[in-house]
């Protein structure tokens, strides 16, 4: 769930949770964050927004590129464009930089767009990628070809003449494909083994063969996809003489026969599903050089019940790291290995919790000397360090504040380019600290969240913002911020899809109040269209709830595209962020380990208590809307509290812990044999006969992410209590709930249970 339902936030927000005195309720702030870009739209029109308008093309937000690249020259900014009469079907198009002149690079229908295998689909479920056309692209070292990658088969796009040849890959789909680093060769996964074709003679070489039922090479298993955020299995050496790879072998993994349920029949699905406390893969790692095809496997230690979540080479190509992790995530070792003796490791930093670490992306081995860049929450929030691989460590930012992110570390100029929250928790900004250590400067200034592309050869960068009031914007910018040109300004003027709706969008008020303990829960509160504070409305509490989650936050989202529609028909919509969640810290963070659904839905309850002490909001009528760990805690909520909600949403929740898996469940509840409990406890089933009325449940009936048994045990739980309830489940969906047809009958299906349940 971590990586995982973070990706998801779906369809919803923030969540719920129970039996927390009120009394600790100790402070209340309401204020409006900075300025110009929270202010309400000054121009636009008035036409009420219709749910069927909500996800139709042309896309609410505009022009909103995605797959944004610098190609490594720097010369050109290329990105994935959906079409205007349909925002799902992507085109490749580019932009000049000397000039800003853009046009279209490659046309999707010059390729073959069929369908995916089911190994494919998988993956891009994984990948939260969806959509049709061309959907990845990779960029040639020279910047003279691209890589794309079209269901199953694999396009080499040579910009010098303007030809599209399709690669001999042989028979069979090919997935996880890429240029190598120097762009000699293309390698990809097919049938479970690892190939590599080489450009010049399009001869094709197979890496590994003995790939096949359970054992799967250069593949990423299920938890290091969906929980550790690793789509890939194996790595390039930088010039290109080997690749390490993970071969891991799922056959102590249970196999399950999983019912996915379409609207013309069931498929049988079998999927090897790691149950927290059961089996999961047995995972090796190894080295194979191009030359020769020889394997040189790496001894990760006596311990094989672990977790390998990262794997990177150091620049020389003779030295190889991998993150080594306990399966109680409670140990994280970074080691490094020599290709020429994998038999030894060596420990460059060793990172220990009592409750669990979080993974990051942030090493960055430096080609200038022996050191590199880490992340650790060592001293409670997330920051960078300097380490040498002699083991001195220089700390390079520090505060009650965290990194998100290492964007660039430019040697040549001594900076270190990160994202962060150090300037207000509720945006994401862009800072610079010299690679020596000293001040932080920051970079972007517009108020909101800024996720940033460098280039490769210099320190320029794409800047994709955006915030409550303006839609996704593209900008290029030099090392110092300022602004190069447009990539996509996204202007709601008179000729963008939002304008004859912006007129009535509505912005937050944005405060916090008090947990139990006395830590700072930040909210924000949607007033309705038209509001009369003479009146009284009733609330949807918008929740998710879950770690590595943050719902409170200065940006644009289409899941809010439901929020504003909801506001326009009376209701107030409300957000906290309970702890458990993102950005505060790991004392806000690990207040959840060994027990979830307790103290998130007591910070939930102090935020019912909030509202209700507001002269304008209606009481007796507060509703918990979530989906996914959201879902879970509209259950909980309505559950273990049903005198604070009178009605609750639940999405495709988990409900039972045991029915997830081991990587993501045991992260926050430990071993099911060590805390058994805590998983009791973190089940809805022991609150089902607080419940009274009042829930709807949905769920997709294909989900293979969290089991469509999730609901169907609590369907059953309900009817033995003789407790009513409703239910939509959704034939063919998986958990994201995509498709234009599916959101619209299921966003008209919420908004008449809350007029029927809070009117």
């Amino acid at each position: 769930m971590t990586t995982k339902w973070m990706r998801a936030l779906l369809l919803t927000a923030p969540m719920i949770l129970s039996n927390s005195a009120c009394s600790n309720l100790t402070s209340s702030s309401s204020v409006n964050l900075n300025s110009s870009s929270i202010e309400n739209p000054q121009e636009g029109g008035m036409t009420p927004l219709a749910i069927e308008r909500l996800y139709d093309s042309p896309a609410l937000a505009g022009k909103s590129p995605r797959g944004l690249k610098l190609s490594p020259d720097g010369k050109r900014v290329t990105y994935l464009a959906g079409r205007k009469d349909n925002q799902h079907f992507y085109d490749l198009w580019q932009m000049d930089v000397a000039t800003g002149k853009q046009s279209i690079l490659l046309n999707a229908d010059k390729l073959t767009i069929g369908e995916l295998s089911d190994e494919e689909k998988a993956r891009r479920e994984r990948q939260r990628i969806y959509g049709q056309g061309i959907m990845e692209y990779f960029w040639a070292k020279d910047s003279k070809a691209l890589l794309i990658p079209a269901s199953g088969v694999l396009y080499y796009y040579s910009l010098t003449d303007g030809k599209v040849n399709l690669l001999p890959t042989g028979e069979g789909f090919v997935t996880d494909a890429r240029l190598s680093p120097k762009g000699q060769f293309v390698s990809f996964v097919r049938e479970q083994n690892l190939y590599v074709l080489e450009l010049s003679t399009n001869k094709v070489t197979a890496m590994t063969n003995d790939g096949g039922g359970a054992i799967k090479n250069a593949m990423a298993e299920f938890v290091a996809q969906e929980e550790m955020g690793r789509m890939t299995g194996y790595w390039w050496a930088p010039d290109e003489s080997a690749i390490a790879y993970t071969r891991i072998d799922e056959s102590a993994v249970e196999l399950v026969t999983r019912n996915e349920i379409y609207a013309d029949g069931i498929k049988l699905t079998e999927q090897r599903y790691p149950y927290a406390g059961k089996n999961n893969v047995a995972v090796t790692l190894g080295i194979v050089t191009l030359k020769d095809g020889k394997v040189s496997w790496v001894d990760l230690g006596e311990e094989q019940d672990i977790y390998l979540p990262r794997v990177k080479w150091l620049p020389d190509s003779q030295r190889l790291s991998y993150q080594w992790q306990s399966r109680d995530q409670q140990t994280l070792d970074l080691r490094l290995v020599s290709v020429d003796n994998t038999k030894v490791s060596t420990n460059l930093v060793e990172e220990r919790s009592d409750a669990w670490i979080n993974l990051h992306n942030d090493l960055r081995f430096l080609k200038q000397q022996e050191s590199f860049i880490w992340a650790s929450e060592r001293d409670g929030f997330n920051h960078l360090y300097l380490i040498g691989l002699d083991g001195q460590v220089k700390q390079l930012t520090s505060g009650d504040w965290t990194v998100d992110a290492v964007e660039l570390v430019d040697e040549q100029a001594g900076w270190v380019y990160f994202t962060g929250r150090k300037t207000i928790v509720t945006e994401k900004h862009l800072y610079r600290v010299p690679l020596t250590g000293g001040d932080i400067e920051r970079i972007s200034q517009r108020s909101g969240m800024h996720s940033t592309v460098f280039a490769d050869k210099e320190a320029i960068y794409l800047d994709y913002f955006n915030s409550l009031s303006q839609p996704p914007q593209i900008s290029l910018h030099n090392a110092t911020g300022e602004h190069l040109a447009w990539v996509e300004q996204n202007k709601v003027d008179k000729q963008h899809p939002l304008y004859p709706f912006f007129g009535q969008w509505q912005m937050p008020e944005f405060g916090h109040i008090s947990a139990e303990d006395g830590q700072a829960l930040q909210y924000r509160l949607f007033k309705p269209t038209n509001f009369s504070a003479d009146k009284k409305y009733p609330v949807v509490v918008r929740v998710y709830g879950g770690p590595h989650a943050q719902l409170v936050v200065n940006s644009w989202s289409e899941h809010d595209y439901f929020t504003q529609y909801l506001l326009q028909q009376g209701f107030i919509v409300f957000q906290l962020d309970n702890r458990g969640s993102a950005h505060r810290g790991t004392q806000f963070e690990h207040v959840i380990y060994k027990q979830l659904g307790e103290a998130e839905v007591n910070d939930q309850k102090s935020g019912v208590d909030y509202l209700r002490s507001l002269p304008f909001v209606d009481g007796d009528n507060i509703a918990l809307y979530g989906h996914s760990y959201g879902g879970y805690m509209a259950l909980m909520g309505l559950f273990k509290a049903p005198d604070y909600f009178k009605a609750a949403i639940s999405g495709a929740p988990v409900t039972d812990w045991a029915l997830y898996d081991t990587h993501y469940t045991e992260r926050y509840l430990s071993h099911p044999e060590k805390n058994a409990k805590g998983y009791e406890a973190s089940s809805v089933f022991p609150y089902v006969k607080g419940y009274q009325s009042g829930l709807l449940m949905y769920h997709g009936m294909a989900d293979d992410n969290v089991l469509f048994e999730n609901s169907t045990k609590v369907y059953k739980a309900l009817q033995d209590e003789g407790k009513l309830f409703q239910m939509i489940d959704y034939p063919g969906s998986k958990h994201s709930m995509r498709g234009n047809k599916v959101r619209t009958h299921l966003y008209r299906s919420l908004a008449d249970f809350l007029e029927r349940e809070l009117k």
